[in-house]
């Protein structure tokens, strides 16, 4: 959905993680003061991540070492995605298939009797077997919906060992069932509209700010929200390559957002990234 010419004041913010606020166990400069002066501004905050490997308890912590400042209910994951839209659902029952720590998260909203309802598909790597994906094959042959938490093909490790990652799963149950996942990581329009609908806000008063032009920068325009994309992280090769450049505003680093949503404010805003000037007034560099 795109909307052009129109100002709605941000209210609410998504706020990526990795490469945004946080970069290989350290907090981007400037990080903490930009998060805690948004919040002391009054903007509702969710904080996005495409890991599905970690609690959410973990993904504090690590966020916490930083000096970074999240509330638990401020963390939006695949996982939390899945168990808001599972909430919803008269009596699921679920098959999970990613850790024992993880699964357990889901057994409070297990209250069904009979077939499974959906499969979940999460970092499995140290459960999966073959019985175990032989039952998702035929739990979603049976009718259960096939909830995928994100499609990454591989990743690799810090010494540069590749692995399959949670995509590599979901594209053989695909295969096998002819049925296509319900995607709820990034870039998809639902995780996005999720994370949106859980500040109260609608994603018109929204602004998606993150370091990845093909997810976040995708993710906001699909639900019409305002994007930010931040120079760090993953913007330099974006930047290479040449997808950088698809969000409606740029700045350096997170620490430059609260300075650039003051300008949009004062000075209106169209989703294309144009600001509307008031009368003597100077747009920001963006």
């Amino acid at each position: 959905m795109d909307v052009d010419a129109v100002d709605f004041p941000v209210r609410a913010l998504l706020i990526d993680i990795n490469g945004t606020v946080f970069d290989h166990g350290i907090a981007v400069e400037g990080a903490p003061e930009a998060v805690d002066r948004l919040r002391d501004e009054g903007y509702t905050l969710r904080f996005l991540t495409n890991t599905e490997s970690k609690t959410v308890e973990d993904t504090l912590e690590s966020l916490s070492r930083c000096g970074l400042h999240v509330e638990p209910a401020e963390l939006f994951t695949p996982v939390v995605a899945a168990r808001t839209l599972l909430a919803d659902h008269p009596g699921p029952r679920v098959l999970a298939l990613m850790s024992a720590e993880l699964s357990a998260t889901f057994a409070p909203l297990d209250t069904g009797t009979g077939g499974h309802t959906h499969v979940v598909v999460g970092d499995c790597q140290h459960v999966l077997d073959y019985p175990l994906l032989n039952r998702a094959f035929r739990a979603v042959r049976a009718g259960a919906q096939l909830i995928a938490l994100q499609r990454g093909a591989l990743y690799r490790t810090p010494d540069g060992q590749e692995f399959l990652d949670t995509g590599a799963i979901v594209a053989a149950l695909e295969y096998g069932t002819g049925r296509t996942a319900r995607l709820l990581g990034k870039p998809s329009g639902e995780y996005f509209g999720l994370a949106a609908a859980s500040t109260g806000f609608d994603p018109r008063h929204t602004a998606v700010i993150g370091d990845d032009a093909t997810t976040d920068a995708a993710g906001g325009r699909a639900i019409g929200a305002t994007t930010i994309q931040v120079r760090t992280g993953k913007y330099a090769g974006q930047a290479a390559e040449g997808t950088a450049g698809r969000a409606a505003h740029t700045v350096d680093s997170i620490a430059d957002v609260p300075a650039l949503l003051h300008a949009l404010h004062r000075d209106g805003f169209t989703r294309s990234g144009a600001l509307r000037q008031a009368p003597g007034g100077v747009p920001p560099e963006v």
